[in-house]
C-alpha cells in the first residue's frame, strides 16, 4: 500500500507542476494582436 500512496503523491505533484506551468504562461505571456486578412475566391462564394 505505501508504494500506491507514493505513486499517487508523485502523480499529484507532477499534475500540480503542469498546472502551475500553465498558469505561469497565462500570467506572463501576452499575445500580440494583429490584423488578419484572407482572400476567398468568388467561386466559393457563389455556391
Amino acid at each position: 500500500m505505501p508504494s500506491l500512496i507514493r505513486f499517487l503523491v508523485i502523480v499529484g505533484v507532477l499534475a500540480a507542476l503542469g498546472y502551475a506551468g500553465m498558469l505561469a504562461i497565462v500570467a506572463y505571456v501576452s499575445p500580440q494582436p494583429r490584423e488578419m486578412t484572407q482572400t476567398i475566391s468568388p467561386q466559393r462564394l457563389n455556391k
